[in-house]
């Protein structure tokens, strides 16, 4: 069966940017306008992996994206990071002057709202995709309309890049998640990063207690993020990535929090790809 990718957007999106630096061989590619859609298509075969950002480092973790992936018993297999460069881009011959309205996914257009404040005359308008929009700019020939996107995008659909790298923090980068419906195939010494989820009972000291045991167990905790459970009031999930150098470690710390923890599930376990100079920031 020919590899198909599900991806949140469409071709030029920094989904489809992620497939191609992370994955070697050629692959076709399932554009999904939502996480919801992409997670439909995992689970009905239409794609056999998918591709999902979890978490920014400027806006922090999509935790829905966390629950999608657990609430459909879904597996992290990998990871890649992505430098995110946004760049101004709409039809060719057109200046900055002339352009009246912006439109943009919401985290870009948060992630460059100080370039966007410079430009008081510009109507900001909220969108699906980035790339969705830089493709309807080229399909319509829509004038005066300026996207914000990729320069995969813009190569993709003939746009002319107006201001390049106008995110307000130049060092933005965005994990993306490799998931699958089966477990991780990664050799077992190759594993050295999990995500997990565990729920505690609401009693003092329980979270430390696990804490301290990922902390004996010579795990390095780089996230750890509550969720509400919704039909138990006052009660949160916890999900949780961690790094370690020997699984031995980690299947350790395993055994100790099923004990210790009401629930506790292995969302995936896969190689760390983290980049140095980010890992050295880990808590």
């Amino acid at each position: 069966m020919e590899a198909k990718i599900a991806i949140q957007g469409i071709k030029g999106s920094f989904h489809h940017q992620v497939v191609r630096e992370y994955y070697t061989d050629e692959v076709a590619i399932d554009e999904c306008l939502s996480f919801e859609e992409l997670v439909d298509s995992l689970l009905s075969g239409k794609s056999t992996q998918a591709v999902m950002a979890i978490e920014n480092s400027i806006a922090g973790p999509i935790i829905p994206n966390y629950a999608l992936i657990d609430k459909n018993n879904l597996h992290i297999i990998g990871e890649h990071y992505l430098n995110i460069h946004q760049n101004l881009m709409a039809l060719p011959g057109q200046t900055i002057e002339a352009i009246q309205e912006v439109y943009s996914h919401p985290m870009a257009l948060l992630q460059c709202m100080d370039f966007l404040k410079t430009y008081p005359h510009i109507k900001i308008v909220e969108d699906k995709d980035t790339a969705e929009t830089a493709r309807r700019i080229q399909e319509k020939q829509l004038t005066g309309i300026a996207a914000i996107g990729s320069t995969v995008a813009a190569e993709m659909y003939g746009l002319e890049i107006l201001a390049p790298e106008i995110q307000t923090i130049k060092n933005n980068m965005t994990r993306f998640v490799i998931i699958n419906k089966e477990n991780s195939f990664v050799p077992q010494n190759e594993i050295n990063r999990a995500s997990i989820k565990f729920e505690l009972d609401h009693k003092r000291g329980s979270l430390a207690a696990v804490l301290n045991v990922m902390s004996d167990c010579k795990m390095n905790l780089t996230k750890i993020q509550s969720l509400p459970k919704i039909e138990t009031p006052w009660k949160y999930s916890f999900f949780v990535d961690v790094t370690f150098e020997n699984y031995a470690d980690f299947a350790k710390a395993k055994s100790l929090i099923a004990i210790m923890a009401e629930y506790f599930k292995v969302l995936g376990e896969y190689k760390n790809t983290k980049p140095l100079s980010v890992e050295n920031k880990a808590v």
